[in-house]
């Protein structure tokens, strides 16, 4: 059989096959999601936080120097992810993406880009210019959240496939990582809504900034440049 052949049975079957779904309780992982069609579906808050520059980054400086930066901010943003108990669940390049459920995911998720936006500044930049004395480049970075129901599925072929997480808050939380880094935290009003208190105001200040989302019909979001310190 030539690849067409095989193709043209493979893509008919998955569109002519049923799908098997269930409701999760937990972040699913690779061994939970089979790569027929099957599915489970989910209420879950995601987070992409994504490093600013990094094109400025690979055509300016040696490869092992962006190598470090890169490392660098994302064994930051990971450990963070995991201390507000969210799954990292992949990394593309110079960005990771990760799903938060249980109690309080909103609130977890934005705590989680508000301590990266303060790691970056207070750990990693001056980590940099202790060792790198001559250079200019500032570490930047924008963390994008959203919350909504995701159907979670299995895609690619034996030994080479991953979850691919189908939902508006994965669409809306990769889009919004890409907005102005000059406001690293970007996030849906429906996480806005959903955040308990003391994440929104602080000694009387609201410490975000509503923003109509002209790409996608004027949705109201909101930024902040604030940060949340590490202990």
């Amino acid at each position: 059989m030539g690849l067409k052949a095989d193709l043209d049975t493979e893509v008919g079957a998955i569109f002519r096959s049923s799908w098997s779904e269930r409701d999760g309780r937990v972040v699913p992982d690779d061994s939970s999601i089979q790569l027929g069609n099957d599915g489970v579906n989910l209420e879950a808050t995601v987070l992409y936080a994504d490093m600013a520059d990094s094109t400025v980054l690979v055509d300016n400086y040696s490869a092992k120097f962006a190598a470090e930066v890169y490392k660098a901010f994302l064994r930051v943003a990971a450990k963070i992810i995991s201390s507000e108990n969210g799954t990292i669940t992949a990394y593309d390049g110079d960005r990771v993406m990760a799903v938060y459920m249980g109690d309080y995911t909103n609130t977890r998720a934005v705590r989680t880009g508000l301590k990266i936006n303060w790691a970056c500044k207070n750990i990693i930049q001056p980590a940099l210019n202790r060792i790198y004395t001559n250079t200019q480049f500032t570490v930047k970075h924008v963390v994008g959240v959203d919350t909504s129901k995701l159907f979670v599925a299995r895609a690619g072929i034996r030994g080479a496939n991953d979850l691919v997480w189908i939902g508006r808050a994965a669409n809306y939380a990769a889009k919004l990582s890409a907005m102005d880094d000059m406001y690293p935290t970007w996030i849906t009003d429906t996480v806005y809504d959903a955040m308990i208190g003391d994440m929104k105001i602080h000694n009387g200040q609201n410490r975000w900034e509503a923003r109509s989302w002209t790409p996608m019909a004027g949705k109201t979001i909101y930024r902040s440049a604030w940060s949340w310190v590490v202990p």
